[in-house]
């Protein structure tokens, strides 16, 4: 990792404290990863001051950041172990994919969108994160030479949970996933066990459509 300013150092502290601790985000792994990866790093230039409030930002192609408290949110969710294949659906700006990246083994993530893909492999080369494995394609057809993986994570809103996703998941494999309509999804968390899929509601959100053959179709 490159030397960086303390100001975004105390800010990140901040934000984990104000924003994610004190909402109930307790699994420490997760606040730790939260607490090193550089997020200002993952936006533009122009809105670095902003990267560490409590709200998603742009990243261009019609994409977000989420807010920092669904990243942790959904993380912790993924009950994270350090040997876990994790995959992930919209790699977007690369921050989702660094924090998990700090906790699990492999992440492999895809990308739809051309200029988001190669930006985000720029950073992690840039940032050393060489256990994520980038991939530009439809992520909803998931990754399957490279399955079964230990943990699934869609950061996109799909109208149901695509059903080859949780085919790579390996018995006892979490995913996490916004699922609804086009404007508000609720998140949920799914388990496969041998004994069929356990469903779990972790709240509302928001997020962007998840474009694909098995997700929206394009406009």
């Amino acid at each position: 990792m490159e030397h960086e300013d303390l100001k975004y150092v105390r800010r990140r502290e901040q934000m984990v404290e104000n924003q994610i601790a004190r909402r109930g985000v307790a699994d420490p792994k997760v606040l730790r990863a939260m607490l090193t990866v550089p997020r200002h790093l993952f936006v533009s230039e122009a809105l670095r001051d902003q990267a560490y409030g409590d709200f998603p930002l742009p990243i261009g192609e019609g994409q977000t950041i989420s807010q920092p408290y669904i990243v942790a949110e959904m993380t912790q969710a993924l009950e994270l172990g350090s040997s876990d294949r994790v995959l992930e659906i919209g790699t977007g700006s690369g921050y989702q994919a660094a924090i998990i990246a700090q906790i699990a083994s492999r992440v492999f993530t895809i990308e739809r969108k051309h200029s988001l893909y190669i930006k985000a492999r720029a950073l992690f080369d840039r940032l050393g994160y060489y256990n994520i494995a980038t991939r530009y394609s439809d992520g909803t057809l998931g990754w399957k030479e490279e399955s079964p993986f230990d943990a699934v994570i869609i950061t996109a809103g799909a109208p149901e949970i695509p059903s080859v996703l949780v085919d790579q998941l390996k018995v006892g494999g979490r995913l996490v996933a916004p699922v609804g309509g086009e404007s508000s999804q609720e998140l949920v968390k799914l388990v496969k066990e041998k004994t069929g899929i356990r469903y779990m509601s972790l709240g509302g959100c928001r997020f962007v459509k998840l474009i694909g053959e098995h997700g929206w179709r394009e406009n």
